[in-house]
């Protein structure tokens, strides 16, 4: 059962945290389990030309697509009932469809940073119910770069991107460092709207930030265009497919 305070933030605000919605001991588990999946995994850095930027500097991110492909680990949080109870709230549905799922490490010192911008541009929806969950499996204060929002933008709608670079939005009129940053706990998930602006700094501590991001959406909302297919995409997490389409 989701606190009804937090539905209220959420719709407010555009983002919630969630504290402890993971026990520490079940953090550091899966924080083992990325690190052990990109040690399997030929490494590439998703880094955007606009956060070289940012970054003042060389940095490196370390990511996979499609975690619950690699361990089955992340096909049971996936599912977990604390996770897909909570997201079913903030969309006021009682059914949570996959999108598709990241892991995210930005290692010690040099972690690249994210500049501001709404995952929508990424892949639109027509009634705009995608969120994306960000799972803390390691403590993510400022100076380890961690998420930064503008409550209230995802009220805007979509606005103009930049494509070059990352599809990000101008960096003169969304300054990151204006943005509120939502530092978080081992075990902590973070909820955001995919309208809400949002980035995140340069990781300069002296250990990595891991992260699992899992992009969810009512079955009922459907995309507006043909951009973002990823495998498992159209997994029911919670509930049923009303729809009953592919």
């Amino acid at each position: 059962m989701c606190d009804p305070s937090l539905v209220r933030f959420y719709r407010d605000n555009g983002y919630v945290l969630v504290k402890g919605l993971l026990s520490g001991a079940e953090a550091s588990a899966y924080r083992e389990e990325c690190h052990a999946v990109l040690a399997r995994l030929r490494q590439s850095d998703p880094t955007w030309g606009s956060a070289r930027e940012l970054g003042g500097g060389a940095t490196e991110l370390r990511h996979c697509h499609d975690a619950q492909f690699y361990s089955a680990a992340f096909t049971r949080l996936m599912v977990d009932p604390r996770f897909t109870d909570v997201a079913a709230a903030l969309m006021g549905t009682e059914n949570v469809q996959l999108h598709h799922t990241k892991i995210f490490v930005k290692p010690a010192e040099k972690g690249s940073p994210f500049p501001m911008h709404q995952d929508a541009a990424h892949f639109p929806h027509t009634r705009h119910t995608l969120g994306a969950a960000i799972f803390h499996f390691d403590d993510a204060p400022e100076e380890k770069g961690c998420v930064r929002v503008v409550p209230g933008s995802h009220k805007r709608g979509l606005l103009p991107h930049i494509e070059e670079g990352g599809w990000h939005l101008p960096l003169s009129q969304w300054p990151l460092e204006a943005a509120v940053p939502v530092a978080a706990e081992a075990g902590d998930v973070l909820f955001l709207t995919y309208l809400t602006v949002h980035g995140s700094g340069v990781n300069r501590a002296a250990e990595a930030r891991t992260t699992l991001l899992i992009q969810f959406r009512d079955p009922e909302d459907r995309p507006a265009d043909d951009v973002h297919q990823s495998r498992g995409q159209g997994m029911m997490l919670r509930g049923v497919d009303p729809t009953m389409r592919s």
